[in-house]
């Protein structure tokens, strides 16, 4: 981050201020929007329906696009900068690749106008900024001042921040200008990154997609410190009729032996050795032994991938530093709630996304992950899955799985993010369709070019 700020303190300085300037270098369309609100932007609905979709370009030479949209209870004018993209043209003679000119509403460099369609107020702008559409920066009007949203794949990291500007004022207001209105107001840390801090990431996930065909899921199986193959619950070793039907010269791996071989392969060229099985299983969350949890727990492990994950990153920031760690020292756990509300089919709603040895609600994932991403660059995440078993009465809450985060930013700076479990990979949007009714508890993991798993 501070590579960037420096970076970005030095374009201010060396490059002269123009209407259409900004720090982002996204395409910028404040000199067209100066003469577009008496017909555009204030006129009746009736009039703006009447005005054909005009292309303007500023004076770098970004076209825009602006046109009106419609639904039910809005119109939405947009001011749009030009896309291209490579179509494939299938004929007779073959196949062949042409261009053709967009102007998506949601491009990075996009302003919008909403307004309401029975009363033709203005309801808020909004300004694109950035590779991911779920990710904008919103004014709504109050009196005589604007407020400040800051959105993040449908929750809020921002909502309702007084800026001190006329609403009207961002009719014209170029990215720069917003920027610096709201440098100060809003957590643009969550946004601002630099995409070449992620190569741990990537060289990790590279990795672990070439192992990952030569891996068998077994229950209770992970190595130990001597590369034994043994059951987490007891460290007893396998036996061979245990390991029948598995291909010969496979891993195999529990969900917890998995995120451990993860772990493993980043402690090792700096220790020499892999991770011990006792640590692991330390007890991280204590119960009242008369509470429902107590009771529960002499019959069932209800906390097991909890304290796996905690003791396992604890491990690892230990091996690092060259110092032992317990967890609740090691910072590892992940307690932010950077999201006080989130935006719902039924309008804005009061969220709690975070509670305490439960975790995260999986529905969160994708904003919080981007946050993480932006503001703890080349940092993994080894997650305890609290899934409820329904096959006892009444129903049991456990933390039995586990699962490894790896969110990173492209090149180009679109968000992504590899999710590993069981000895398997699935796209994030996946996991959180599977697990949407369960929590997740992270733990952070820095992230390593010297990566190098059994």
């Amino acid at each position: 981050m501070k590579k960037l700020l420096c970076l970005l303190t030095a374009l201010c300085i060396a490059l002269p201020v123009f209407a259409d300037y900004n720090r982002l270098g996204i395409p910028d369309s404040s000199e067209i929007r100066k003469g577009l609100e008496e017909m555009w932007f204030t006129a009746p609905l009736s009039q703006v329906r009447t005005n054909m979709p005009e292309i303007r370009a500023n004076k770098n030479g970004h076209k825009f696009q602006i046109r009106l949209e419609e639904n039910d209870s809005t119109f939405n004018v947009f001011v749009s900068p030009r896309a291209i993209i490579k179509v494939n043209i299938y004929s007779d003679k073959g196949m062949y690749t042409e261009e053709q000119e967009l102007y998506p509403g949601d491009a990075e460099g996009s302003w919008v106008l909403i307004r309401d369609k029975r009363t033709g107020k203005p309801l808020r702008i909004r300004y694109y900024f950035v590779k991911n559409s779920e990710v904008f920066i919103q004014f709504t009007p109050q009196g005589k001042t604007a407020l400040a949203d800051l959105v993040i794949f449908g929750y809020y990291a921002a909502r309702g921040v007084p800026t001190g500007m006329p609403f009207e004022k961002f009719y014209t207001a170029s990215f720069e200008d917003v920027m610096t209105i709201t440098e100060t107001k809003l957590p643009w840390n969550y946004v601002l990154v630099d995409p070449e801090q992620y190569n741990g990431i990537k060289q990790m996930i590279g990795v672990i997609r070439e192992k990952l065909p030569a891996m068998s899921l077994v229950p209770d199986a992970m190595y130990d410190e001597n590369a034994d193959l043994v059951h987490i619950s007891n460290g007893k070793k396998f036996e061979k009729a245990e390991m029948s039907g598995v291909p010969e010269g496979n891993l195999l791996l529990s969900s917890a032996g998995f995120v451990k071989w993860i772990a493993d392969g980043l402690v090792e060229p700096m220790s020499g050795g892999y991770l011990k099985r006792e640590p692991l299983i330390k007890e991280t969350v204590e119960v009242k032994e008369n509470g429902r949890q107590g009771v529960l727990s002499q019959k069932y492990d209800l906390f097991f991938s909890l304290n796996w994950v905690r003791n396992l990153a604890s491990a690892v920031v230990s091996v690092y530093s060259g110092k032992t760690y317990l967890f609740n020292q090691s910072g590892v756990d992940v307690t932010i709630n950077p999201f006080a509300s989130s935006i719902t089919d039924k309008g804005v709603a009061n969220t709690v996304t975070f509670v305490e040895n439960s975790g995260h609600t999986v529905a969160v994932l994708n904003s919080l992950l981007y946050v993480l991403a932006a503001t703890e660059p080349g940092t993994l995440y080894i997650g305890a899955i609290r899934g409820t078993d329904r096959t006892v009465s009444p129903e049991i809450m456990a933390f039995n799985e586990c699962v490894a985060f790896f969110p990173y930013f492209t090149e180009d700076g679109i968000f992504a993010c590899n999710v590993f479990m069981n000895g398997r990979e699935m796209s994030l949007e996946n996991f959180c369709y599977y697990y949407a009714d369960d929590f997740v508890y992270l733990t952070r993991v820095k992230s390593s070019e010297r990566f190098f798993p059994k």
